[in-house]
C-alpha cells in the first residue's frame, strides 16, 4: 500500500482551540483495557505555526500501553484512512483496523460516480486478517441534509452487507438519525456484532439497543456536563455490552475538553463511568476488555 502508518491523512482543524498539547497522563489503569474507536491518522497536538505536529502511531501506542491500554481499534472514514488503518494495524500488534466510507463521505463520492467502487475496496480492505469491523458507517443527518441522505442509505446497507459477509463487526456513526439506523437495521438485517460508536442516545434507546444485542461504546462526552442524556444510557445498559472508547482526537474528556485527545486519556473516561455506576474500576475495567475482545477478537 501507498501509505506508511506515520503519515498523516489529514490534520484537524486550529481554528477556536486555545491549548493544543497533550495532556499529562492519567494514573495508570490496574486492569488493562482497549480504545474501541479512534481515528490517529489524524495530525493533532502543539502548534508548529503552519500546522499541527502530532504524535506518531509508535508514539501514540506506546503512550498507551503506558497506562494499561492495551490496543486500540482504528477506525476509518474513507478510501484513504481506511488504507492507513490496515497498514497500522499489520505494522504493530496493538491495532486493529476497522474500514468503511463515513456517512458524511457517501454522498461526495456518490456526486462523482465512486461510491460503487469505493465499497468495492472496503470490500477488499476488509478481507484482510487484520481488518476486525466494518466502520464507521450509518447515517448523519446532523451534516448532511436531505439530498445526499439517499447515499448515505445506499452506503450504509452496503456495509452491512460486507460486515456480514466478510463475519466481522460493525462500528455505526448514529447523529440525530436514531429511528432511521434502527429501522434499517431491524429491516436489513443487522451484523451479529453492532457496536454504536459514540453513542448518542437516551436510557430508552440504551434498552433498545440492548434487548437487540447491540454494543454501546462510550466516548469522553459521557463526562460533558450537558450529556445526561448518556449517563442516563449508560445506567441501564448491560454490562456485557459496554464498551470504551476516545474518537481520538475529538472528544477530550473533562477537566481537559478543547485539548488534543489520545487512547491514553481512555483511564480518565472509564474512571468517571466507574463512579457513574457506582462499581469498582478494575471489575469495569475487567468486563470491558472482555467485551471487546468479543467483538473484535484477539489482537495477538
Amino acid at each position: 500500500m501507498s501509505e506508511t502508518p506515520d503519515t498523516y491523512v489529514r490534520e484537524r482543524a486550529t481554528e477556536g482551540r486555545k491549548d493544543l498539547r497533550y495532556p499529562e497522563a492519567p494514573e495508570p489503569l490496574a486492569v488493562p483495557v482497549y480504545d474501541n474507536h479512534c481515528h490517529l491518522e489524524i495530525s493533532d497536538g502543539p502548534s508548529t505555526g503552519s500546522g499541527t505536529a502530532g504524535l506518531s502511531l509508535g508514539e501514540q501506542l506506546d503512550r498507551a500501553e503506558a497506562v494499561g491500554i492495551a490496543g486500540v481499534v482504528q477506525a476509518s472514514g474513507d478510501i484513504e484512512s481506511s488504507r492507513w488503518a490496515v497498514d497500522a494495524a499489520e505494522s504493530d500488534p496493538r491495532v486493529l483496523a476497522a474500514v468503511a466510507i463515513h456517512p458524511n463521505d457517501a454522498p461526495t463520492y456518490a456526486e462523482a460516480g465512486r461510491l460503487d467502487e469505493a465499497i468495492a475496496v472496503i470490500d477488499e480492505l476488509a478481507a484482510r486478517p487484520r481488518t476486525r469491523a466494518i466502520g464507521e458507517t450509518g447515517l448523519d443527518y446532523f451534516r448532511t441534509e436531505e439530498p445526499g441522505r439517499a447515499a448515505q442509505h445506499a452506503s450504509f446497507e452496503a456495509h452491512i452487507a460486507l460486515a456480514k459477509k466478510h463475519g466481522i463487526a460493525m462500528q455505526i456513526h448514529d447523529r440525530d438519525a436514531h429511528d432511521d439506523v434502527l429501522e434499517t437495521l431491524r429491516r436489513v438485517g443487522a451484523p451479529e456484532r453492532t457496536v454504536f460508536h459514540c453513542f448518542s442516545g437516551d436510557d430508552a434507546m440504551a434498552r433498545t439497543c440492548a434487548d437487540a444485542g447491540y454494543y454501546l461504546s462510550f466516548a469522553g462526552n459521557v463526562t460533558f456536563k450537558n450529556a445526561q442524556n448518556l449517563r442516563d444510557a449508560l445506567a441501564v445498559a448491560p454490562r456485557d455490552r459496554i464498551l470504551s472508547e476516545t474518537d481520538a482526537p475529538f472528544l477530550t474528556p473533562v477537566p481537559l475538553r478543547g485539548r488534543p485527545n489520545a487512547p491514553y486519556l481512555i483511564p480518565i473516561t472509564l474512571r468517571f463511568m466507574a463512579a457513574e455506576l457506582g462499581v469498582d474500576v478494575d471489575e469495569l475495567g475487567a468486563q470491558i476488555a472482555a467485551n471487546t475482545l468479543e467483538v473484535y477478537g484477539s489482537f495477538a
